[in-house]
């Protein structure tokens, strides 16, 4: 008989009004995989950053409508993967959405999914490359509430899927377009990701090692028509040292090179606010500021239907695995072994 299978995606969430804005910073400033420092601590100084920030974020959102479009692009991204995986023939699935900071988070979807009563579930973050700040956190909070409705089922973790040739394969085709779009003068590629502290590389995360094997993959197939390129951070916050070169030093260089400039987005697969407004507004002006010659921004992969394709494989890989964290390679660990914390156990 085939078994009924619980796909849940994992995303960090969005304000969904101007009033959700400081809760929803409250929520990530609260997490001990963003701030490091103990309760009773971390919620006071969580409830301090989060009042601070809100003005200038509620700014930031009113540029984009006033609230996040994280939630329902992700509600697009289920559907369509729920399609895919039926498509396959293996029986009833259903795919569901956690979000880290807002709603619906992980106790609203754990008591959905025990409802919907699955044999199986599978876990599969949208962050295609594995942080403890992004995929880490998601899979503890959803343990703890999955205990909390009761929910015993066999799961696999997805831990991540840097090289998955779906998620490549979009990428290189949407950065070819853009390409073709920059006109005849020179440019410059920046795969930009979220920034992290270098103290958490330092840890042994291995994010960082996973963003640079995805943009040499995506630039490998893009093949002859590949420009030169560089992987950048973006989004930096707070006082500590952050991984580099940041994204804004690379605007400037390519402005002094006298080079155009194509940016894609290489960690994020939804477009949200640091793409339509960190990205588009205020890198946009910058490079204007820099006279870089042009500036084409590179769309989020979404829906793209390799990179949907690339989703429903890998859950159909980790399918039938032992319960836990799987690196859908084979079941092969990735990671050099100096990244100690990466889940996945297998070297």
């Amino acid at each position: 008989m085939a078994r009924k299978l619980a796909v849940v995606l994992f995303n960090l969430g969005g304000p969904d009004s101007p009033e959700a804005v400081k809760p929803f910073l409250y929520n990530l400033f609260n997490d001990p995989a963003i701030i490091s420092v103990p309760w009773p601590v971390r919620p006071l100084l969580a409830r301090l950053i989060s009042s601070r920030r809100a003005p200038v974020a509620r700014e930031i959102y009113a540029e984009i409508g006033g609230r996040s479009p994280l939630v329902p692009l992700t509600e697009e991204q289920a559907e369509t993967l729920a399609a895919a995986i039926g498509e396959s023939g293996e029986g009833e699935a259903k795919v569901f959405i956690a979000m880290r900071y807002w709603h619906p988070m992980a106790d609203e979807t754990a008591r959905f999914v025990k409802a919907y009563g699955p044999d199986e579930i599978v876990l599969l973050p949208l962050y295609p490359q594995f942080s403890t700040t992004t995929t880490g956190s998601s899979v503890k909070d959803w343990k703890r509430a999955a205990q909390v409705a009761g929910l015993d089922v066999p799961t696999r973790t997805v831990c991540c899927y840097p090289l998955e040739e779906g998620w490549i394969a979009a990428q290189a085709d949407l950065l070819r377009q853009a390409i073709r779009k920059s006109g005849e003068g020179p440019v410059r590629v920046l795969f930009s990701a979220h920034g992290l502290p270098k103290k958490v590389i330092a840890s042994g995360d291995p994010y960082q090692w996973q963003v640079e094997q995805t943009s040499a993959a995506v630039a490998e197939a893009v093949g002859a028509d590949m420009p030169e390129w560089v992987v950048c951070y973006q989004s930096r916050v707070g006082p500590l040292e952050w991984i580099g070169p940041s994204t804004e030093d690379e605007i400037a260089r390519a402005g002094a090179d006298g080079v155009g400039l194509v940016v894609v987005p290489i960690a994020f697969v939804s477009e949200h606010s640091e793409t339509l407004v960190e990205l588009d507004i205020e890198y946009a002006e910058l490079a204007a500021h820099k006279g870089v010659a042009s500036y084409v921004r590179v769309p989020a992969v979404a829906t793209h239907s390799s990179f949907v394709a690339g989703l429903a494989r890998v859950v159909g890989e980790v399918r039938g695995r032992a319960a836990g964290s799987v690196c859908p390679n084979g079941g092969r660990r990735i990671c050099p072994a100096v990244h100690g914390r990466c889940p996945a156990t297998q070297v």
